[in-house]
């Protein structure tokens, strides 16, 4: 995408959700993570690329001892619908009897995220949790459902804070929506 392109699409969208509450329910989540986990000594694994910029804000909160790991799989790479699932870096050995903590950027249909806590569990993790910046409402059931959300967006097709609109505009602090069809 061309710089004047990737302008453009910014200039058009709705900004849904300003930078101030972006912050806002990423305490409120690490919050919710610090009760829920502070006695567990969890491995996060930080699903790569879009979780990048909530793991960046999230860690410094997490007052707790964890380990960290990133890994990789993806139903979109270009595209804005999802397609078949590809690992890029799956999870290794060191899930095996942990309690682990995925940590990814949106909750859009929910098979990637559980495609994600199923190989989780098959490498024998003791207890799997779900943490997502956004749970899209997409009007349907969900294969998943995440224990830790930071906001429900609209079903838009949404980008920044993590989310790209091919593969622009990730380093975004608010959430934009591309103007309805």
């Amino acid at each position: 995408m061309t710089p004047e392109k990737a302008n453009a699409i910014l200039a058009e969208a709705d900004e849904i959700i300003p930078a101030v509450e972006v912050n806002l329910a990423v305490r409120r989540m690490a919050g919710e993570i610090r009760v829920a986990l502070k006695d567990k000594h969890p491995l996060l694994l930080s699903v790569m690329g879009g979780a990048v910029v909530i793991t960046g804000q999230i860690l410094p909160l997490l007052h707790f001892p964890l380990e960290f790991d990133t890994i990789h799989a993806t139903r979109y790479g270009a595209e804005t619908t999802g397609g078949e699932l590809t690992w890029k870096l799956k999870p290794g050995e060191n899930v095996s009897g942990r309690t682990v903590l995925i940590l990814d950027d949106i909750l859009d249909a929910g098979e990637t995220l559980a495609a994600i806590r199923d190989m989780v569990m098959q490498l024998g993790a003791k207890e799997v949790f779900t943490a997502v910046f956004a749970d899209k409402n997409i009007g349907e059931a969900k294969p998943i459902k995440a224990d830790f959300v930071g906001v429900t967006l609209p079903n838009r097709f949404v980008f920044g804070f993590g989310m790209d609109v091919d593969g622009a505009w990730r380093n975004l602090p608010s959430i934009y929506a591309l103007k309805d069809q």
